[in-house]
C-alpha cells in the first residue's frame, strides 16, 4: 500500500476546555468484580463472532470477460470515531473494567481485535482503516498526558498515538476535542502520528488555506489486478470556534463542511482516484447546538446530498450507533453510504465497497456498511501491553486521596434538587474567583457561580475521597472563568436553563426523573446558580418559570451587577445560553476546574457539607415546592 498525503501546517497556540457531545449510556453502570487492572481479556475471538455481529466476509468475484468488463473486487473500509482517549476497556471513574446495562465494552484494544480479524479474512491489501475524530480527550488518560505529565514536556508518545500507529491507521480526521489542549499540544500529537491527520476546513484565520492536511490518497496494490486509488477527505466541526475559542481565536477558522467539500472533492477526483471517502467529525441530523451563527454542526447527511463525487462517509461527533444510512445525491442520483460507529470503541464501522473493472477502469458498483460490536472479541494483548505502563500511572494518579468527607455526597438527584456535591463545585469556583479578583474594582460586586450535573453517578464516599472521585464528578476538562452579568441577564439565563424540564401539572404524580431532558436537553446543559435564591416553577410554560429570584433576602434588582464564576465552554457560547458569551470577562487564568477542586479539597483536608451546602433553589408547581 502506498499513499499520497497533501500537507498544510500552521503556527502554534495556547490551552483547555470541553464539548457539546452527548455522554453515552448515562444509566447505572455495574462494577465488575474479580478483575484486576491487568485483567482486560474477556469474551471470545473468532470469525464466527464477527459473523454473529453482522459481518460476513465477501470473497473476490471471478473475472467476467464479456463486454470489456473485468474482475470485481470488494474493498473493506473500517472506521472508528469518538474514541475519546479510551485505549483500554477500563472505567477510571469506577476503577474497574467498563460495563453498562447493554453489555458494551470500550477501548481501542478491543477495536484492534476486530480490525485484525477482518484484515486476516479479507487480506491486508483489500482493507483500509480510518477515524472520524475526537481521539485525545475524554478520560483521565487523555487528561493526564495533556496536563499532569504532558507529552509536550516529557517527549513521551501519547498512548492514543502509540496504539493507532501500532494498529496501522491509514488516515485520521480532526475532531473538535482535538483542540481542547491548545494548538501546541495538537501539533505534538500530530507529529507523533504515522497516519495523516486531516482537516480541510480548519484554515488559517482570514484565509481559505488549510492549517492541516486536507486529504490523502491511499493506493491498494492488489495481486493480479490494477491498483485501486482511494481518496480520503477529512473535515472537522465548525463549533470549534465556539467551544475552543480561547485556543483558536485569531489563529484558526473552521469553514462550512459542505462548501469545503465542494471545493476539495473535485480536486481529489481530478487526481484519478477510483473511490472517494469522506471522514467527517459531524453528525447527520442537520441541526446545530449553537443555532445558525456558524455553519451547520451536524452536516454529514447534507454533505452526501449536496456534494457529488462521494462514495462513502464515515462520520461521528453525535455518539450514535448508525450502521448504515443511504442518502441520494441530488445532482447525480447516486446513493452515498454513511455509517457512524458508536463512541469510545464500542463499535467499528465496516464498509464493503465493490468495484468492477470496466474498460480497464475501476468503477464502484455497490456499497454497503454495518457496525460491529466490539464486545464479541477479546482485547488485543499487544495493544494492552503497549500502553500498560501509561495506564497504570493514570490509575495510580486517580486513586490518590485528597480529602476526607464527613458523609456520602451523591449527584443522583442533582438534576432536580440542590445537592451538596454540586454546591461543592460552586464553592470552589467562588473561592477561586474571589481570591483572584481581590483588589480589583469587581471585588466589590457579589460573586455567584454556575454548575451543571455532568454525571448522575458521581459520589463522594463517606471517608476517603480520591482524585478519581473528583474526576467522576467533574468529567470535563473545563477551565474557570468569571464574567459580569446583570440581575436581568441572570434571570434570562435561568429561564433558558429551565427549559430542561417538561411542563408538569401540579396534580401529576411526583416522578422527577421523567420531567428532565425536555427538548433533548442534556444534563450538562441544566445550569444551576449558587449565591442567589430562586424557584423553578415547572407547571409554567418554558420562559416563564423563574420566580422569587433574590439576593441576600431581597429581590434581585435587574440592573445590579454580579461576578459570575463559569466554565470556559459555557462562557464561549457552548449550549447557546444568553448573554454569557458577550459579557465582560474579569477572570481567565486557565485554571482547570477539576484541578481547582482537587487543590481546594487537599488544602482543607475535610469535605463537610455543613460548611458549604445551602439549598438556594427548588422545583415548584404553581408555587408549591415539589419536595
Amino acid at each position: 500500500m502506498t499513499d499520497e498525503t497533501h500537507l498544510h501546517r500552521h503556527a502554534a497556540a495556547p490551552e483547555p476546555r470541553w464539548c457539546s457531545c452527548a455522554v453515552p449510556d448515562e444509566a447505572a453502570r455495574e462494577r465488575r468484580s474479580g478483575l484486576n487492572r491487568r485483567g482486560f481479556l474477556t469474551g471470545v475471538t473468532a470469525a464466527s463472532a464477527l459473523a454473529a455481529a453482522g459481518w460476513v466476509a465477501t470473497p473476490e468475484k471471478a473475472s467476467a470477460a464479456a463486454g470489456g468488463i473485468g474482475k470485481s473486487v470488494t474493498i473493506t473500509i473500517m472506521g472508528t470515531s469518538d474514541l475519546h482517549s479510551h485505549a483500554l476497556n477500563w472505567d477510571y471513574y469506577t476503577d474497574a473494567a467498563y460495563s453498562d446495562k447493554a453489555g458494551n465494552v470500550v477501548g481501542l484494544s478491543r477495536v484492534a481485535s476486530v480490525v485484525k480479524q477482518i484484515r486476516a479474512d479479507r487480506g491486508r491489501d483489500h482493507t483500509l482503516l480510518f477515524d472520524a475524530g475526537d481521539t485525545i480527550q475524554g478520560t483521565p488518560l487523555g487528561f493526564y498526558y495533556a496536563t499532569v505529565e504532558p507529552i509536550t514536556k516529557t517527549g513521551a508518545t501519547h498512548p492514543m498515538a502509540a496504539q493507532m500507529n501500532a494498529l496501522g491507521y491509514d488516515a485520521v480526521a480532526l475532531g473538535n476535542h482535538e483542540f481542547n489542549y491548545g494548538l501546541d499540544f495538537l501539533d505534538t500529537w500530530i507529529s507523533q502520528m504515522k497516519a495523516p491527520v486531516l482537516g480541510a476546513n480548519a484554515v488559517r484565520a482570514g484565509t481559505t488555506v488549510p492549517a492541516y492536511t486536507p486529504y490523502t490518497i491511499k493506493t491498494l496494490n492488489l495481486k493480479g489486478a490494477k491498483p485501486i486509488r482511494v481518496g480520503v477527505l477529512g473535515l472537522t466541526n465548525p463549533g470549534i470556534v465556539i467551544w475552543d475559542k480561547a485556543n483558536v481565536s485569531g489563529k484558526l477558522e473552521v469553514l462550512d463542511i459542505v462548501e469545503t467539500a465542494k471545493r476539495w472533492v473535485p480536486v481529489i477526483r481530478d487526481q484519478g482516484v477510483d473511490l472517494l471517502v469522506v471522514s467527517v467529525h459531524s453528525g447527520d441530523s442537520g441541526t446545530s447546538s449553537y443555532g445558525t451563527d456558524l455553519p451547520n454542526e451536524n452536516a454529514a447527511g447534507i454533505l452526501a446530498e449536496q456534494v457529488p463525487g462521494i462514495d462513502a462517509i464515515l462520520f461521528g461527533h453525535a455518539h450514535k450507533d448508525i450502521p448504515q444510512r443511504f442518502v441520494t445525491n441530488a445532482q447525480t442520483g447516486q446513493q452515498v453510504v454513511l455509517s457512524e460507529p458508536m463512541c469510545w470503541g464500542q463499535r467499528l464501522s465496516v464498509f464493503d465497497i465493490e468495484l468492477q473493472q470496466v474498460k480497464g477502469k475501476w468503477t464502484v458498483v455497490s456499497r454497503k456498511s454495518t457496525n460491529l460490536n466490539t464486545n464479541t472479541v477479546q482485547d488485543d494483548p499487544a495493544m494492552v501491553a503497549l500502553v500498560q505502563k501509561q495506564h497504570d500511572a493514570v490509575v495510580a494518579y486517580v486513586n490518590k486521596p485528597v480529602a476526607t468527607s464527613t458523609e456520602e455526597l451523591s449527584a443522583a438527584e442533582s438534576c432536580w434538587k440542590d445537592t451538596a456535591i454540586l454546591d461543592y463545585v460552586n464553592t470552589v469556583q467562588v473561592d477561586t474567583v474571589s481570591k483572584a479578583i481581590a483588589g480589583t474594582p469587581e471585588a466589590a460586586l457579589p460573586i455567584v457561580s454556575i454548575a451543571a450535573p455532568f454525571n448522575r453517578l458521581a459520589t463522594f464516599p463517606a471517608g476517603e475521597v480520591t482524585i478519581r472521585d473528583v474526576a467522576g464528578l467533574y468529567i470535563y476538562d473545563n477551565t474557570l472563568m468569571a464574567s459580569v452579568l446583570t440581575g436581568a441577564q441572570i434571570k434570562d439565563y435561568l429561564e433558558y436553563s429551565a427549559k430542561y424540564f417538561q411542563q408538569v401539572s401540579p396534580a401529576a404524580a411526583v416522578d422527577p426523573a421523567s420531567w428532565t431532558n425536555a427538548l433533548s436537553t442534556p444534563d450538562y446543559n441544566y445550569d444551576q446558580f449558587s449565591g442567589v435564591t430562586y424557584d423553578v416553577d415547572i407547571a409554567q410554560p418554558q420562559g416563564s418559570r423563574i420566580a422569587n429570584l433574590s439576593w441576600q433576602g431581597s429581590p434581585v434588582d435587574p440592573a445590579q451587577k454580579f461576578v459570575v464564576a463559569v466554565n470556559n465552554y459555557r462562557q464561549s457560547g457552548g449550549g447557546g445560553f444568553p448573554h454569557i458569551a458577550t459579557a465582560p470577562v474579569v477572570y481567565n487564568a486557565q485554571v482547570a476546574i477539576r484541578e481547582a477542586i482537587v487543590a481546594y479539597a487537599s488544602a482543607a483536608g475535610v469535605i463537610d457539607p455543613a460548611e458549604f451546602h445551602v439549598v438556594n433553589w427548588q422545583l415548584t408547581r404553581a408555587g408549591v415546592p415539589v419536595f
